[in-house]
């Protein structure tokens, strides 16, 4: 067998794994189920405040990914390589330690005054914004990085030598060229923080119609051995995932700078 087909074969094995597991899923499926699951007050909570926390904690994440990812993309700077390894912490740790993380933060003295005077996060909505928050902004800014490395720096250097300002150069040539991978990898993040767990469950609970995802509603249904119910919402969850990776396709698709 040469290069290419143990390649190929390898792709296909690939594939047959999670085309397996999604297959089997429909062995356990009732299209009565799905549309009693889909339309209950419990899981379009669920799915409301999955859908409003990952957006808010993806803008919060851009917030900061975007000026983080450019001055590791273009400058060199004290501690550099510090920050660029601490983005891999979220890749490293599980959701679940960074849950304790946080949840250990809030028990310290600036934790107790954070939650005292400002704002209550453990065990609200808030909570989940932050867990999410905390669980891709890492990625975030790894993504959006990648995305300013594809920029060349001589275009920046072009409108720099016609008078230009850096923040000028940076919002009309950085910025505009990088819109597209910028916007892929803000639809990657939101899928991820969509779909997250471990962290969220750990700092907010699971407390129903208030801080009940969709994935802690799929533990929570699993955990009551519904099994038809459980994998109506993991196809929900699936869905929404296959949509939003076919939209990022489409964005990559045919990005080339000179």
């Amino acid at each position: 067998m040469n290069l290419k087909r143990a390649s190929i074969a390898c792709a296909f094995v690939t594939l047959g794994i999670y085309a397996g597991l999604t297959g089997s899923l429909f062995y356990f499926f009732r299209e009565d189920v799905w549309w009693e699951t889909l339309l209950s007050e419990r899981v379009l909570f669920s799915l409301r405040l999955s859908i409003i926390a990952a957006t808010v904690s993806t803008l919060l994440a851009l917030l900061v990914a975007v000026p983080a990812a450019f001055a590791l993309s273009r400058y060199d700077f004290p501690g550099k390589r510090l920050v660029d390894t601490i983005l891999e912490v979220p890749m490293i740790v599980s959701p679940a330690a960074l849950g304790a993380m946080i949840l250990i933060f809030f028990n310290n003295p600036l934790g107790i005054r954070v939650q005292e005077h400002w704002v209550q996060l453990v065990f609200t909505v808030y909570g989940v914004i932050l867990a999410q928050l905390v669980t891709v902004c890492g990625v975030a800014t790894r993504l959006t990085k990648a995305a300013m490395d594809e920029i060349p720096v001589r275009y920046e250097a072009v409108a720099r030598s016609l008078g230009a300002s850096p923040a000028k150069a940076f919002f009309t040539i950085t910025l505009p060229m990088s819109r597209r991978g910028i916007l892929a990898a803000s639809i990657l993040t939101w899928a991820k923080a969509l779909g997250e767990f471990g962290a969220t469950i750990t700092v907010a609970g699971s407390m129903a119609m208030k801080t009940e995802t969709l994935p802690i509603a799929i533990f929570m249904r699993l955990s009551t051995a519904d099994i038809e119910g459980t994998v109506a919402l993991i196809l929900i969850l699936v869905s929404i995932g296959v949509a939003v990776l076919y939209a990022v396709r489409l964005l990559s698709r045919n990005k080339t700078y000179a």
